[in-house]
């Protein structure tokens, strides 16, 4: 049976264990230049319906890596943008394409691409959710902490969809989730009743100090999300007590590292001397990308 990934949920904590692994072994082969190629005669579609650097670089490179081949789809390019169905392009991609990966305007069109194909689908980003940013982001934990239990991460600023993510990994993963957001611009409380009913542990408040306080993990993300970029100067006023600068950080635990799934807008939500620091992990983060999306193809097509 064919399996996506469109939450961080529609994996057990079992496999997410597994998948990090794999992504730590990829990448050690990657090092020394061994490349098998798993994936030899299989093809990715990746549809983008949203601008990507990250997701769109890791995905093809990954695909190239492992021996098979991505396709770059712009829905103005395709039938899709014309006004053809999703659940037709579902069924006619099922017919050319090993499994299809979609940077999505709405959430809701992924879950209808995928109920109507045959093939895997990957979720690159939605308005709700981003677990490919979230894999990684455990991943550059692990490595960095050497676990997840109980490690407290602090969540500082807008509580979009990484932010949601992040609340949902916390039933796989046992870290302990604090997010500091303005009012109106905290996470969906559906992520949180979710979360919480599963055991995970979440605090949510308005003031950065007291989610910062004692972390292990301090992570943020830009101020304005794609689509959003009108209420610009509006969110630099409500937003700007909730930069991760050198002062915030030095709330949390001596050593903490610092995390930002990128785009920094630089002097906005962080400071120069936070992200360019000895305790900015960011580089990692963005890197393994990479690693787990590599580890999540071979096991959704391998």
């Amino acid at each position: 049976m064919k399996k996506d990934f469109i939450s961080i949920l529609d994996i057990s904590r079992d496999e997410l264990s597994e998948l990090i692994g794999t992504a730590c072994r990829l990448k050690e082969e990657r090092k020394v230049g061994v490349f098998p190629p798993h994936l030899s005669q299989k093809t990715l579609g990746m549809i983008f319906e949203k601008s990507s650097t990250r997701t769109r670089i890791s995905f093809e490179v990954g695909m190239y890596e492992l021996g098979g081949h991505a396709l770059f789809l712009n829905p103005k390019d395709m039938q899709l943008g014309r006004g053809e169905a999703i659940k037709d392009t579902a069924r006619v991609m099922s017919r050319f394409v090993s499994a299809i990966m979609i940077r999505a305007n709405s959430h809701q069109a992924i879950i209808e691409l995928a109920a109507h194909g045959d093939i895997p689908v990957i979720n690159g980003l939605s308005d709700k959710e981003h677990p490919c940013q979230i894999l990684a982001d455990i991943m550059t934990i692990v490595e960095q902490l050497h676990r997840t239990e109980k490690v407290k991460v602090a969540w500082v600023g807008d509580g979009n969809n990484v932010c949601n993510s992040l609340i949902l990994s916390a039933i796989l993963t046992g870290m302990e989730i604090r997010i500091a957001c303005p009012a109106g611009y905290q996470p969906s409380d559906s992520y949180i009743k979710t979360a919480r009913e599963q055991g995970a542990v979440i605090d949510l408040g308005e003031d950065p100090l007291v989610a910062v306080k004692d972390a292990d993990v301090v992570m943020t993300d830009t101020w304005v999300s794609m689509g959003h970029e009108e209420e610009t100067r509006e969110r630099e006023k409500i937003f700007a007590r909730y930069q991760v600068n050198k002062e915030l950080l030095a709330h949390a635990r001596p050593g903490a590292i610092v995390m930002h799934c990128l785009p920094a807008h630089r002097g906005y939500e962080i400071t120069d001397d936070v992200i360019d620091s000895n305790q900015s992990v960011v580089w990692d983060q963005a890197e393994n990308r990479l690693h787990v999306q590599k580890a999540l193809l071979l096991r959704l097509l391998a």
